[in-house]
């Protein structure tokens, strides 16, 4: 078996990381092609070295130092412009974007157009042009394989299948997250710290006040109707503080298949990795004797109306994900350097979201523009 070719995007995070932990337990199976990272060159030093990749994509500051240690053996690229040729290469199989942020477009698209195997656990490409991407992806052939272990559950209890006609609805389920219990009253009253402190994840700053605000479990209605092709109506959403049942489907007959699983990144890496094969992962397995209690709640968006301006938005679609990725990505950057209490992030996307004008049929082109203005709008607000 020839082994396949995996490129990294955002390798020093959480779920770059995590993945490049799978890739090395099956070292028959896999090799590091590509490496990419923004801010965080120690770690990623330390990855080229262990791995051996043959591409490497950082910020330009520091092409000279990076140059010297790795110049003879490995090319360059530039993390800011350079991933969509990156990921277009020949030798490179399988893509995964563990890389946050509207960023994550240009590479996303191009191996999408390429015919890549690609593993996303970024919501935010698939948020902003999703309908572009898939469309691109069935005609070139790529497969898309989720990371997100609500999206990989979906894909697991459908089994990759197409044809969904008997498919009646499915069911993200959100632990949520650090404020699941908190009145709204009371939220602008918590420490970062506490906001930081997810229940059940470790993930990055953005991510975790997005689960804070339930924001995220927004994103991922978005990302679900994308990758499924489904309508906002055809995906709910329910609280499972457990974080045992990552998600559910049920079908026109009233059967319900549902995908659980210890809370451990590796398992859904692994099967984007591995699919349609199921390997050991090393892992504990779950003990179901021991759960004794899983319980399901609907979501309050009157305490958390993010999520209810998401289901808005995922209705009116056009242009109008893109917005609303767009402006929660300032605010909850304001949030995150004191500029804003935590309950204005949801002020700030509201504004931009609903005093912002309809593109109907938006080519990327209009979605690129709507981000950047989106942005502009977001940044006014908080200066006001």
């Amino acid at each position: 078996m020839r082994k396949k070719r995996v490129a990294v995007l955002g390798a020093t995070g959480s779920v770059g990381i995590n993945t490049l932990r799978v890739i090395e337990r099956f070292p028959d199976r896999f090799e590091v092609a590509a490496l990419t990272a923004y801010n965080n060159i120690s770690v990623l030093q330390k990855q080229a070295r262990r791995f051996k990749p043959d591409y490497l994509a950082f910020s330009r500051e520091h092409f000279s130092c990076l140059k010297e240690k790795f110049g003879r053996n490995v090319d360059f690229f530039d993390v800011e412009t350079g991933l969509a040729e990156l990921v277009a290469r020949r030798d490179i199989d399988i893509v995964v974007i563990a890389m946050s942020g509207a960023a994550a477009l240009a590479p996303f698209l191009r191996a999408a157009q390429a015919g890549k195997i690609i593993a996303p656990s970024n919501k935010e490409a698939l948020v902003m042009a999703g309908d572009i991407i898939m469309a691109e992806a069935s005609k070139a052939g790529a497969r898309v394989i989720p990371v997100d272990s609500e999206q990989s559950a979906i894909f697991q209890c459908l089994d990759g299948r197409k044809d969904l006609a008997d498919l009646k609805s499915i069911h993200l389920t959100a632990s949520g997250g650090a404020l699941c219990n908190v009145p709204l009253a009371k939220q602008d009253k918590l420490s970062m710290r506490q906001i930081l402190a997810h229940p059940r994840w470790r993930m990055g700053a953005k991510i975790t006040v997005d689960s804070a605000t339930l924001m995220n479990k927004g994103f991922e209605v978005i990302e679900a109707m994308r990758l499924f092709d489904l309508t906002a109506d055809q995906v709910d959403v329910l609280v499972h503080p457990e974080a045992v049942i990552h998600s559910m489907v049920e079908f026109n007959d009233g059967a319900c298949l549902a995908q659980l699983g210890v809370t451990d990144m590796r398992l859904p890496i692994q099967y984007a990795l591995t699919y349609p094969d199921r390997l050991p992962t090393g892992l504990r397995h779950l003990d179901l004797a021991e759960l004794k209690t899983l319980t399901f709640k609907k979501p309050d968006t009157r305490t958390f109306p993010a999520l209810a301006l998401a289901y808005h938005v995922a209705k009116k679609g056009g242009i109008f994900p893109a917005v609303l990725n767009a402006a929660d990505e300032v605010a909850v950057e304001a949030f995150l350097q004191g500029k804003i209490t935590f309950t204005s992030i949801y002020k700030v996307v509201e504004k931009v979201v609903m005093n912002f004008k309809t593109v109907k049929m938006p080519s990327l082109r209009n979605i690129q523009q709507a981000d950047q203005e989106s942005r502009l709008k977001a940044k006014g607000y908080l200066k006001g």
